[in-house]
């Protein structure tokens, strides 16, 4: 038996959380279905009984500081994060079943922004993004990072700035290299 409660589930400080979205959790699911699936925050495993409490999917409209109108669909899911009983971690294949059976209520984009909400029950609820599935001995992790707010318009710029400066054109040419 693996000793998910006692594993080192932190993160390299270099990780970087991707924000994945629900498409990719499933695949990962579906590639390895017996393989226990733990989510970890803060370099904690997620307890062994936890539950997936509630799934809700929502379509959003809203305008940032700027101004800027904006649209997604964004999918949540509760993790009631408990020991119970003798249980063990959930198996991947039954997260994606519990994924699937909601599905044939409400439908429930691939390619939808992807979060949770993690508590104890007692502690208030918290909202996390969620990296890419690693699969490390005989454990499908899958590291939840707290969801920051952000300024979008600032964002959008920064990452214009990072395209900019990966596409420099050589000293000799006017045109861009790459982009």
């Amino acid at each position: 038996m693996i000793e998910i409660d006692k594993m080192d589930l932190s993160l390299p400080s270099a990780a970087i959380i991707d924000d994945i979205a629900l498409g990719d959790l499933l695949a990962a699911c579906d590639a390895n279905p017996a393989t226990p699936l733990v989510f970890s925050t803060d370099g904690r495993a997620i307890q062994r009984g936890y539950h997936v409490t509630e799934v809700k999917t929502g379509q959003f409209a809203a305008l940032d500081c700027g101004g800027n109108p904006e649209a997604w669909s964004e999918i949540f899911v509760q993790l009631w994060d408990v020991i119970d009983g003798d249980r063990t971690h959930m198996t991947a294949g039954k997260f994606a079943a519990i994924i699937r059976k909601v599905s044939t209520h409400f439908a429930l984009g691939a390619n939808a922004r992807l979060t949770f909400e993690v508590s104890d029950g007692v502690a208030p609820m918290q909202l996390y993004c969620a990296a890419s599935p690693v699969l490390s001995q005989g454990v499908l992790s899958v590291a939840l990072s707290p969801r920051a707010a952000s300024c979008k318009p600032r964002d959008r710029w920064l990452e214009e700035q990072k395209q900019a400066s990966a596409c420099t054109s050589p000293s000799n040419s006017k045109q861009p290299c790459c982009c």
